[in-house]
């Protein structure tokens, strides 16, 4: 049985790939400071609450856990916090990645998954954006994921070490048994934020520019549900495992919605007619941001099984029902 250590493990996008190893076999601790993680979202394995800032802890755990590969999700991952507080994130993101493939290094950990994200790319110059396309952030969060890649590329000519960077799109949907999904005190994710419109929580949605040149004015994002980026994430371990390269892939489903039609998709499924305003462009936000995600399902042979909005906002949606006081599931 392979051993797996998972940081930010209790976290949204981790606890499903925790959930989806332990369903699969494989022995896993998750490292997790619980700043915004969760301990009854991991379903599996063992729970060890840490900061990567502490060194003496992660050599312990290391140590004693001895892991056959490290997925690393641990990570602050507001854009427009990072653009106020612009060190906590290359504290976070960078400074503590620094940390963990040092304790990687020192331990002779060879197989490591990294949690990255599209907005290495900021405003892509060709949509779908492949993986070779320029590495251009626009805003600190991308900058310290961007900053975590290159130190892997240049681990690799250093060490028998090898990686997988996954770059994330927009991640949504939840666990389809709602066990688990999404649980941030302030969540900016546009279905989140619509389906606790519809709870009640906020009093309107707010479209940030309507005026793009796309169909319907508003940007066009492409929507993953976690559980195929959970999956995703297994078939990056195994081809590490079977002594695959080191290599990067997008994760996405190459094909994208506008912000109005996720808006009617989550009207339609949670059948409340909530209020929508209308406000300017963000600074930066792209107006397609869409993945070629050729490469992913070439060379790992995945192949994804939720390709549906209305199934992402319908898990998200029972999911969203259950949140209790505190962002905590109803038992």
């Amino acid at each position: 049985m392979k051993r797996v250590l998972v940081t930010g493990g209790a976290g949204y996008i981790g606890s499903h790939v925790v959930k989806t190893l332990g369903e699969k076999g494989y022995e896993i601790i998750t490292y997790d400071n619980l700043s915004s993680g969760h301990e009854w979202a991991v379903l599996h394995g063992r729970l060890i609450k840490g900061d990567l800032a502490d060194k003496d802890l992660l050599d312990k755990v290391f140590e004693e856990f001895a892991p056959d590969a490290v997925m690393h999700f641990a990570a602050s991952i507001q854009v427009g916090e990072s653009v106020r507080e612009p060190l906590l994130y290359y504290r976070n993101n960078t400074a503590n990645t620094l940390n963990l493939l040092e304790t990687v290094s020192r331990h002779g950990i060879n197989n490591f998954i990294f949690s990255s994200t599209a907005a290495v790319y900021g405003i892509p110059g060709r949509v779908p954006v492949e993986e070779d396309a320029p590495l251009a952030p626009i805003n600190p969060y991308g900058s310290s994921k961007a900053v975590v890649e290159q130190m892997l590329r240049d681990l690799q000519f250093s060490k028998n070490f090898k990686y997988i960077s996954l770059r994330y799109f927009n991640v949504a949907g939840a666990d389809r048994d709602a066990r688990i999904g999404q649980a941030y005190k302030e969540s900016t994710h546009l279905i989140t934020r619509a389906l606790k419109t519809a709870k009640g929580e906020f009093q309107k949605l707010q479209i940030f520019g309507t005026d793009y040149s796309t169909p319907d004015g508003t940007c066009i994002r492409d929507y993953i549900h976690v559980d195929d980026l959970a999956e995703a994430h297994i078939l990056a371990l195994r081809y590490l495992l079977e002594g695959g390269d080191s290599d990067v892939f997008n994760c996405g489903y190459g094909h994208g919605y506008s912000v109005r039609e996720v808006v009617d998709m989550a009207k339609r499924v949670t059948a409340k007619d909530f209020i929508v305003g209308e406000a300017q462009r963000r600074e930066g936000d792209p107006p397609i941001l869409v993945a070629d995600s050729s490469k992913i399902k070439q060379k790992l042979n995945w192949r994804p099984q939720y390709d549906d909005l209305q199934y992402i906002v319908k898990t998200a949606w029972e999911w969203e029902k259950r949140l209790g006081p505190g962002s905590a599931p109803f038992s």
